[in-house]
C-alpha cells in the first residue's frame, strides 16, 4: 500500500467536540491556500454546488467522492477524504449502503487504518459483485499492509480475469517483493510494464515506483535512482514517490538534494519529516531546521490530541532521529507494528529497538523477516547490528533466499 495518509474524516467526531479556534488578531495565518484555483478545484467546486442542491444524487455524490479520494492520494492532503466522506453523508452510516458508496467507504476506512470495517465492506461488495476488480484490489492492499500475504495473494489472483495484466502483476509483485521472491517478481513486473504502453498514468507510476523500491531493497542503487528519476519525470507531484526518493537520498547522505526536492512540499507531513531530516544533516541550516522541527512537532501533537494514529511510523522516526526521544520512538514503533507490517514499519522498529538496546523488542520483527523471507539490504544491516546471538537466531530460522 502507499504510505498511509492522515485523513480528516478519521477525526471528525473528535473535532466536533472541540472548541472553535479564534485567532488572536486579524493577521494570524489559519490556512495556506493555493494562489489560484486550478481547473481541478474549479470542477470540484461546481460538483459540490450541484450536490448541495441534490444531496441524494447517488451518481453525483459517488463521482465527487471518487475525485476527492484521488486528490487525497496524489496530494497526501488529509482534508480531501473528509470531503469525500461528507459527499457520501446520506449513506455513510447505513449498515448496507449502495455498492458504489460501500466501496468508496471501504477505501476511506482503509486509508484511515480502520482495516476491519474496510474489509467488512469489501467482503460485502464482493458478495454482491464478485467481478468487482476495484474491490479485490483494495482487499489485496489491506491484507498486504496487515501482513496476511496468503489471502492478499489470493485477492490479487482474482484480478487476472477482471483487469489488465499490469494491475495483476503489480499487485502480486508487491507481495512477492517481501516474501522471498523479489528478484523474479521484479523481472516479471519490469517486463510487464514495458509491454503495457498506454496504461493509465497512475497505474504506470505505481508499477514504476514499486520497481524503484525493489531495486533499492536489493542494493542496486544506480538502477533504483534511474527508475526514481524516470517516475518523477512522469509524476513530479506524487507525494509517495517523492517520499520514497527522499528516503533513498537520505540513506546515501545526500541531504542537499532532499532539501531541493522537497522545498515546496512542506504542507505534507510525511514530506516535511524528510525535509527536517535533511536540514538536520546540513551545516548552516540551524534556523530553518528548528522552525521546521517545531512545525512538525506541533502537527504530530495535534494528531495525537485528535486520536489520529495514522502517522505513527513517521512520528516514531521523528522521535528517534530528530527529538532523540528513544523510549517514545520505541513505543510508537511498537504500536505501529501492531497495525501494519510493511518494510518501513520493520525498519523503524528495529532502529528504535537498537537505540534503546532493547533487543527483545526487535524479536517480533526478526521472526517476521525470517518467516516470510523479507529481502532488504537496510534491514540486513540492522540485523547484523543486533549482535552475534540475535543474528544467529535469525540466520538459523530464515527461509532460503531471505536477506
Amino acid at each position: 500500500m502507499k504510505t498511509p495518509i492522515s485523513l480528516l474524516c478519521a477525526c471528525l467526531p473528535v473535532l466536533a467536540l472541540a472548541a472553535p479556534y479564534t485567532p488572536k488578531d486579524g493577521s494570524a495565518v489559519i490556512e495556506q491556500l493555493p494562489r489560484r484555483a486550478d481547473a481541478t478545484q474549479l470542477a470540484l467546486r461546481g460538483l459540490r454546488q450541484q450536490l448541495d442542491t441534490t444531496p441524494q444524487d447517488l451518481a453525483l455524490a459517488s463521482n465527487l467522492a471518487q475525485r476527492y479520494i484521488t486528490l487525497a492520494r496524489s496530494e497526501t492532503d488529509p482534508r480531501y477524504l473528509g470531503y469525500a466522506q461528507a459527499a457520501l453523508a446520506p449513506w455513510w452510516r447505513q449498515a448496507a449502503p449502495p455498492v458504489p458508496v460501500r466501496l468508496l467507504r471501504a477505501t476511506i476506512l482503509q486509508s484511515t487504518h480502520h482495516f476491519g470495517p474496510a474489509l467488512h465492506d469489501l467482503d460485502a461488495v464482493i458478495a454482491q459483485q464478485p467481478q468487482n476488480a476495484q474491490a479485490w484490489l483494495t482487499r489485496a492492499t489491506v491484507l498486504t499492509v496487515q501482513g496476511d500475504y496468503a489471502q492478499a495473494t489470493a485477492a490479487c489472483a482474482r484480478l487476472s480475469a477482471l483487469t489488465t495484466q499490469l494491475v495483476t502483476v503489480t499487485c502480486l509483485a508487491n507481495i512477492a517483493s517481501v516474501t522471498g521472491r523479489a528478484a523474479s517478481s521484479e523481472r516479471l513486473l519490469d517486463l510487464t510494464l514495458q509491454r503495457s504502453a498506454g496504461a493509465a498514468p497512475e497505474l504506470e507510476n505505481w508499477a514504476a515506483t514499486l520497481l524503484a523500491e525493489m531495486a533499492t531493497r536489493r542494493g542496486e542503487s544506480a538502477l533504483a535512482e534511474a527508475r526514481y528519476t524516470r517516475a518523477l519525470a512522469q509524476q513530479p507531484r506524487d507525494s509517495y514517490l517523492l517520499g520514497a526518493y527522499a528516503d533513498f537520498l537520505l540513506d546515501r547522505q545526500r541531504p542537499q538534494e532532499v532539501v531541493k526536492l522537497l522545498k515546496d512540499q512542506q504542507r505534507i507531513d510525511a514530506l516535511l519529516l524528510r525535509y527536517v531530516l535533511a536540514l538536520q544533516a546540513l551545516p548552516g541550516q540551524q534556523p530553518a531546521f528548528l522552525a521546521a522541527k517545531a512545525e512538525l512537532a506541533a502537527r504530530f501533537n495535534a494528531a495525537m490530541q485528535r486520536g489520529d494514529t495514522v502517522h505513527q511510523r513517521e512520528q516514531a522516526r521523528f522521535a528517534l532521529f530528530v527529538q532523540q526521544d528513544v523510549p517514545a520512538a520505541l513505543q510508537l514503533a511498537q504500536k505501529n507494528w501492531v497495525i501494519q507490517k510493511e518494510v518501513p514499519d520493520m525498519r523503524i522498529l528495529l532502529e528504535a529497538a537498537l537505540a534503546a538496546r532493547n533487543y527483545g523488542a526487535a524479536q517480533a520483527v526478526l521472526a517476521w523477516i525470517a518467516a516470510n523471507g523479507v529481502e532488504d539490504v537496510a534491514l540486513q544491516r540492522l540485523v547484523r547490528q543486533l549482535g552475534p546471538q540475535d543474528g544467529q537466531k535469525l540466520s538459523s530460522t530464515k527461509k532460503a533466499g531471505a536477506l
